[in-house]
Protein backbone atom coordinates (compact mmCIF):
# COMPACT_ATOMS: atom_id res chain seq x y z
CA UNK A 1 0.00 0.00 0.00
CA UNK A 2 1.57 3.51 -1.27
CA UNK A 3 0.93 6.44 1.32
CA UNK A 4 -0.51 9.00 -0.27
CA UNK A 5 1.78 12.06 -0.72
CA UNK A 6 -0.61 15.18 0.40
CA UNK A 7 2.52 17.86 0.14
CA UNK A 8 2.62 19.93 -2.94
CA UNK A 9 5.74 21.46 -4.90
CA UNK A 10 7.22 24.54 -3.33
CA UNK A 11 6.96 26.18 -6.38
CA UNK A 12 2.82 25.52 -6.42
CA UNK A 13 2.86 26.04 -2.66
CA UNK A 14 4.55 29.40 -3.26
CA UNK A 15 1.34 29.78 -5.54
CA UNK A 16 -1.25 28.99 -3.64
CA UNK A 17 -0.23 31.18 -0.77
CA UNK A 18 0.88 33.67 -2.91
CA UNK A 19 -2.70 33.60 -4.67
CA UNK A 20 -4.58 32.93 -1.32
CA UNK A 21 -2.79 35.88 0.07
CA UNK A 22 -3.96 38.12 -2.69
CA UNK A 23 -7.70 37.02 -2.11
CA UNK A 24 -7.21 37.62 1.78
CA UNK A 25 -5.92 41.11 1.06
CA UNK A 26 -8.36 42.02 -1.55
CA UNK A 27 -11.59 40.66 1.63
CA UNK A 28 -10.00 42.75 4.15
CA UNK A 29 -9.38 46.25 1.71
CA UNK A 30 -12.77 45.56 0.72
CA UNK A 31 -13.43 45.34 4.88
CA UNK A 32 -12.09 48.81 5.29
CA UNK A 33 -13.72 50.58 2.44
CA UNK A 34 -17.07 48.97 3.71
CA UNK A 35 -16.49 50.47 7.29
CA UNK A 36 -15.28 53.61 6.05
CA UNK A 37 -18.15 54.25 3.38
CA UNK A 38 -21.05 53.49 6.39
CA UNK A 39 -19.13 55.55 8.59
CA UNK A 40 -19.24 58.31 6.29
CA UNK A 41 -23.49 57.27 5.37
CA UNK A 42 -24.32 57.44 8.94
CA UNK A 43 -22.78 58.93 12.19
CA UNK A 44 -24.90 56.05 14.14
CA UNK A 45 -22.58 52.97 12.61
CA UNK A 46 -19.73 53.62 14.40
CA UNK A 47 -21.17 53.64 18.03
CA UNK A 48 -20.19 50.99 20.33
CA UNK A 49 -23.49 49.37 20.88
CA UNK A 50 -23.48 49.10 16.57
CA UNK A 51 -20.54 47.41 17.04
CA UNK A 52 -20.95 45.01 19.57
CA UNK A 53 -24.23 44.10 17.34
CA UNK A 54 -21.96 43.29 14.49
CA UNK A 55 -19.54 41.24 16.31
CA UNK A 56 -22.27 39.19 17.54
CA UNK A 57 -23.92 38.68 14.39
CA UNK A 58 -20.63 37.76 13.25
CA UNK A 59 -20.33 35.03 15.91
CA UNK A 60 -23.13 32.86 14.19
CA UNK A 61 -22.15 33.23 10.96
CA UNK A 62 -18.63 33.01 11.30
CA UNK A 63 -18.85 29.72 13.02
CA UNK A 64 -21.45 28.38 10.62
CA UNK A 65 -19.13 29.55 7.67
CA UNK A 66 -15.98 28.05 9.44
CA UNK A 67 -17.87 24.76 9.36
CA UNK A 68 -19.09 25.43 5.41
CA UNK A 69 -15.45 25.96 4.78
CA UNK A 70 -14.18 22.43 5.69
CA UNK A 71 -16.66 20.95 3.49
CA UNK A 72 -15.89 23.04 0.57
CA UNK A 73 -12.23 22.43 1.00
CA UNK A 74 -13.13 18.99 0.44
CA UNK A 75 -14.85 19.70 -3.19
CA UNK A 76 -18.33 19.36 -1.23
CA UNK A 77 -21.04 21.66 -0.29
CA UNK A 78 -23.72 21.40 3.17
CA UNK A 79 -26.51 23.02 2.15
CA UNK A 80 -28.14 22.38 5.94
CA UNK A 81 -26.05 24.28 7.60
CA UNK A 82 -28.33 26.79 9.01
CA UNK A 83 -31.09 24.25 9.74
CA UNK A 84 -28.73 22.18 11.48
CA UNK A 85 -27.88 24.87 13.83
CA UNK A 86 -31.61 25.27 14.62
CA UNK A 87 -32.07 21.75 15.07
CA UNK A 88 -29.17 21.30 17.75
CA UNK A 89 -30.77 24.45 19.49
CA UNK A 90 -34.04 22.73 19.63
CA UNK A 91 -32.35 19.93 21.09
CA UNK A 92 -30.55 21.87 23.84
CA UNK A 93 -33.93 23.46 24.15
CA UNK A 94 -35.40 19.40 24.95
CA UNK A 95 -32.44 18.61 27.01
CA UNK A 96 -31.86 21.94 28.85
CA UNK A 97 -36.00 23.23 29.16
CA UNK A 98 -37.90 19.97 28.87
CA UNK A 99 -36.12 17.48 30.76
CA UNK A 100 -34.43 20.04 33.15
CA UNK A 101 -31.11 18.22 32.47
CA UNK A 102 -27.66 20.70 33.58
CA UNK A 103 -26.42 23.30 31.47
CA UNK A 104 -22.95 21.62 30.29
CA UNK A 105 -25.42 18.19 29.45
CA UNK A 106 -27.86 20.75 26.73
CA UNK A 107 -24.27 22.19 25.37
CA UNK A 108 -22.61 18.68 24.86
CA UNK A 109 -26.15 17.11 23.68
CA UNK A 110 -26.58 20.37 21.06
CA UNK A 111 -23.00 19.50 19.46
CA UNK A 112 -23.09 15.20 19.26
CA UNK A 113 -26.42 16.08 17.66
CA UNK A 114 -24.11 18.16 14.97
CA UNK A 115 -21.84 15.61 14.67
CA UNK A 116 -24.40 12.74 13.99
CA UNK A 117 -26.45 14.64 11.64
CA UNK A 118 -23.11 15.52 9.27
CA UNK A 119 -22.19 11.73 9.99
CA UNK A 120 -25.28 11.21 8.11
CA UNK A 121 -24.80 13.69 5.46
CA UNK A 122 -21.31 12.84 4.97
CA UNK A 123 -22.32 8.90 4.93
CA UNK A 124 -24.93 10.03 1.94
CA UNK A 125 -22.13 11.48 0.22
CA UNK A 126 -19.19 9.40 0.76
CA UNK A 127 -20.99 5.79 0.67
CA UNK A 128 -24.42 6.45 -1.30
CA UNK A 129 -22.23 8.21 -3.80
CA UNK A 130 -25.15 11.40 -3.63
CA UNK A 131 -23.90 14.16 -4.95
CA UNK A 132 -22.81 16.95 -2.17
CA UNK A 133 -25.70 19.75 -3.25
CA UNK A 134 -28.31 16.82 -3.31
CA UNK A 135 -27.48 15.19 0.08
CA UNK A 136 -27.54 18.05 2.18
CA UNK A 137 -30.66 19.32 0.43
CA UNK A 138 -32.17 16.50 1.75
CA UNK A 139 -30.91 16.76 5.29
CA UNK A 140 -31.50 20.82 5.34
CA UNK A 141 -35.47 19.54 4.56
CA UNK A 142 -35.18 16.49 6.86
CA UNK A 143 -33.85 18.12 9.80
CA UNK A 144 -36.32 21.49 9.36
CA UNK A 145 -38.86 19.07 9.64
CA UNK A 146 -37.66 17.32 12.76
CA UNK A 147 -36.95 20.47 14.12
CA UNK A 148 -40.68 21.56 14.26
CA UNK A 149 -42.34 18.45 15.06
CA UNK A 150 -39.84 18.24 18.30
CA UNK A 151 -40.52 21.70 19.61
CA UNK A 152 -44.20 21.53 18.46
CA UNK A 153 -43.47 24.42 15.71
CA UNK A 154 -43.59 26.56 19.00
CA UNK A 155 -39.93 28.32 20.52
CA UNK A 156 -38.19 26.44 23.49
CA UNK A 157 -37.41 29.20 26.05
CA UNK A 158 -34.66 29.03 28.07
CA UNK A 159 -35.95 30.92 31.27
CA UNK A 160 -35.11 28.70 33.62
CA UNK A 161 -31.89 27.77 32.52
CA UNK A 162 -29.41 30.41 34.74
CA UNK A 163 -26.45 31.51 33.01
CA UNK A 164 -27.44 30.13 29.23
CA UNK A 165 -28.03 33.73 27.83
CA UNK A 166 -24.21 34.56 29.39
CA UNK A 167 -22.65 32.13 26.99
CA UNK A 168 -22.90 34.50 23.82
CA UNK A 169 -24.09 37.98 25.26
CA UNK A 170 -22.31 37.79 28.49
CA UNK A 171 -18.44 39.53 28.41
CA UNK A 172 -15.51 37.74 30.07
CA UNK A 173 -13.18 40.07 28.30
CA UNK A 174 -15.42 42.82 29.66
CA UNK A 175 -15.56 41.79 33.24
CA UNK A 176 -11.50 41.67 33.51
CA UNK A 177 -11.50 45.26 31.19
CA UNK A 178 -14.61 46.58 31.23
CA UNK A 179 -13.69 49.49 27.68
CA UNK A 180 -13.48 46.52 26.06
CA UNK A 181 -17.40 44.11 26.29
CA UNK A 182 -16.72 42.12 23.37
CA UNK A 183 -19.31 39.34 23.75
CA UNK A 184 -18.36 35.64 24.79
CA UNK A 185 -19.79 34.94 21.53
CA UNK A 186 -16.82 36.59 19.71
CA UNK A 187 -14.32 34.98 22.36
CA UNK A 188 -15.53 31.64 21.16
CA UNK A 189 -15.71 32.08 17.33
CA UNK A 190 -11.71 32.69 17.75
CA UNK A 191 -11.46 29.68 19.59
CA UNK A 192 -13.46 27.47 17.31
CA UNK A 193 -11.94 29.00 13.91
CA UNK A 194 -8.46 28.63 15.90
CA UNK A 195 -9.11 24.99 16.41
CA UNK A 196 -10.51 24.52 12.46
CA UNK A 197 -6.80 26.03 11.48
CA UNK A 198 -5.03 24.15 13.45
CA UNK A 199 -6.86 21.23 12.48
CA UNK A 200 -6.36 21.98 8.22
CA UNK A 201 -2.71 23.15 9.02
CA UNK A 202 -1.14 20.76 11.20
CA UNK A 203 -3.20 17.51 11.12
CA UNK A 204 -3.59 14.12 8.92
CA UNK A 205 -7.52 15.32 8.74
CA UNK A 206 -6.26 18.71 7.49
CA UNK A 207 -3.97 17.38 5.03
CA UNK A 208 -6.87 15.27 3.54
CA UNK A 209 -9.02 18.15 3.54
CA UNK A 210 -7.42 19.38 0.91
CA UNK A 211 -5.82 16.61 -0.79
CA UNK A 212 -9.84 15.28 -1.25
CA UNK A 213 -10.95 18.51 -2.95
CA UNK A 214 -7.74 18.84 -5.22
CA UNK A 215 -7.89 15.28 -6.59
CA UNK A 216 -10.08 12.89 -4.99
CA UNK A 217 -9.08 9.42 -7.26
CA UNK A 218 -5.32 10.18 -7.24
CA UNK A 219 -5.67 10.04 -2.99
CA UNK A 220 -8.11 6.92 -3.59
CA UNK A 221 -5.92 5.42 -5.73
CA UNK A 222 -3.20 5.80 -3.74
CA UNK A 223 -5.02 3.47 -1.03
CA UNK A 224 -6.09 6.19 1.38
CA UNK A 225 -9.71 5.35 2.89
CA UNK A 226 -11.42 8.32 1.40
CA UNK A 227 -14.66 7.72 2.45
CA UNK A 228 -13.62 7.81 6.24
CA UNK A 229 -12.12 11.12 5.93
CA UNK A 230 -14.91 12.59 3.81
CA UNK A 231 -17.47 11.58 6.47
CA UNK A 232 -14.68 12.77 9.22
CA UNK A 233 -14.83 16.53 8.07
CA UNK A 234 -18.48 16.31 7.75
CA UNK A 235 -19.26 15.55 11.42
CA UNK A 236 -16.74 17.66 12.05
CA UNK A 237 -18.44 20.71 10.31
CA UNK A 238 -21.68 19.45 11.93
CA UNK A 239 -20.18 19.43 15.22
CA UNK A 240 -19.02 22.64 14.46
CA UNK A 241 -23.03 23.89 13.56
CA UNK A 242 -24.13 22.34 17.03
CA UNK A 243 -21.52 25.02 18.54
CA UNK A 244 -23.50 27.89 16.16
CA UNK A 245 -26.72 26.77 17.60
CA UNK A 246 -25.80 26.90 20.73
CA UNK A 247 -24.57 30.80 20.33
CA UNK A 248 -27.95 31.75 18.31
CA UNK A 249 -30.07 29.57 21.05
CA UNK A 250 -28.42 31.62 24.00
CA UNK A 251 -28.09 34.94 22.20
CA UNK A 252 -32.26 34.79 21.27
CA UNK A 253 -32.91 33.08 24.53
CA UNK A 254 -34.31 30.92 23.00
CA UNK A 255 -34.77 27.77 20.40
CA UNK A 256 -36.52 29.60 17.27
CA UNK A 257 -37.66 26.10 15.00
CA UNK A 258 -38.39 28.37 11.86
CA UNK A 259 -35.13 29.89 12.60
CA UNK A 260 -31.99 28.46 10.12
CA UNK A 261 -32.99 29.10 6.18
CA UNK A 262 -31.40 31.43 4.81
CA UNK A 263 -28.05 31.28 7.21
CA UNK A 264 -26.34 29.02 4.75
CA UNK A 265 -26.39 31.19 2.04
CA UNK A 266 -24.36 33.95 4.20
CA UNK A 267 -22.20 31.26 5.40
CA UNK A 268 -21.34 30.28 1.69
CA UNK A 269 -20.84 33.68 0.79
CA UNK A 270 -18.36 34.18 3.79
CA UNK A 271 -16.40 31.13 2.56
CA UNK A 272 -16.21 32.63 -1.27
CA UNK A 273 -15.29 35.87 -0.46
CA UNK A 274 -13.02 34.54 1.58
CA UNK A 275 -11.27 33.10 -1.03
CA UNK A 276 -11.97 29.07 -0.24
CA UNK A 277 -12.29 27.88 -4.23
CA UNK A 278 -15.90 26.55 -4.77
CA UNK A 279 -14.62 23.34 -6.45
CA UNK A 280 -12.12 22.17 -3.40
CA UNK A 281 -8.47 22.28 -2.68
CA UNK A 282 -7.80 25.65 -1.77
CA UNK A 283 -8.86 27.61 1.19
CA UNK A 284 -7.72 29.54 4.77
CA UNK A 285 -9.97 29.94 7.82
CA UNK A 286 -8.39 33.30 8.34
CA UNK A 287 -9.97 34.03 4.45
CA UNK A 288 -13.17 32.79 5.64
CA UNK A 289 -13.56 34.80 9.22
CA UNK A 290 -12.70 38.44 6.61
CA UNK A 291 -15.36 37.25 4.47
CA UNK A 292 -18.06 36.83 7.61
CA UNK A 293 -16.84 40.46 9.08
CA UNK A 294 -17.90 41.98 5.50
CA UNK A 295 -21.38 40.18 5.50
CA UNK A 296 -22.01 41.57 8.50
CA UNK A 297 -20.51 44.82 7.88
CA UNK A 298 -22.63 45.01 4.79
CA UNK A 299 -26.02 43.49 6.28
CA UNK A 300 -25.50 46.16 9.37
CA UNK A 301 -24.67 49.35 7.52
CA UNK A 302 -27.91 48.93 5.15
CA UNK A 303 -30.29 48.54 8.01
CA UNK A 304 -28.64 51.58 9.76
CA UNK A 305 -29.57 53.17 6.14
CA UNK A 306 -32.83 51.89 6.25
CA UNK A 307 -32.32 49.77 3.37
CA UNK A 308 -35.45 47.53 2.93
CA UNK A 309 -34.91 44.20 3.49
CA UNK A 310 -36.09 42.46 0.14
CA UNK A 311 -32.68 44.87 -1.49
CA UNK A 312 -30.43 43.50 1.51
CA UNK A 313 -31.29 40.11 -0.19
CA UNK A 314 -30.89 41.39 -3.68
CA UNK A 315 -27.48 42.77 -2.38
CA UNK A 316 -26.34 39.34 -0.72
CA UNK A 317 -27.63 37.39 -4.10
CA UNK A 318 -25.41 40.10 -6.01
CA UNK A 319 -21.92 39.58 -3.70
CA UNK A 320 -22.62 35.83 -3.95
CA UNK A 321 -22.48 36.05 -7.47
CA UNK A 322 -19.31 38.61 -8.32
CA UNK A 323 -17.63 36.50 -5.40
CA UNK A 324 -17.90 33.17 -7.71
CA UNK A 325 -16.79 35.05 -11.24
CA UNK A 326 -13.81 36.21 -8.85
CA UNK A 327 -12.93 32.23 -8.17
CA UNK A 328 -13.52 31.25 -11.27
CA UNK A 329 -11.16 34.09 -12.98
CA UNK A 330 -8.91 33.28 -10.20
CA UNK A 331 -8.66 29.79 -11.57
CA UNK A 332 -8.80 30.74 -15.27
CA UNK A 333 -5.48 32.40 -14.44
CA UNK A 334 -3.67 29.82 -11.94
Amino acid sequence: MTAVNTTSSPSLVGRLVEAGAHQKLLAFASLILLLIGFSIASPNFMQTSNMIAILQATSVNGVLAVAATLVIITGGIDLSVGTLMTFCAVIAGVVLTNLGMPLPLGVIAAIATGAFCGLCSGTFVAKMKIPPFIATLGMMLILKGLSLVISGTRPIYFNDTPGFDQISRGSLIGDIIPALPIPNGVLILFLVAGAAAYILGRTVLGRYTFALGSNEEAVRLSGVNTDFWKMSVYALAGSICGIAGILIASRLNSAQPALGLGYELEAIAAVVIGGTSLSGGRGTVLGTLIGALIMAVLTNGLRVLSVAQEWQTVVTGAIIILAVYADMVRKRKA
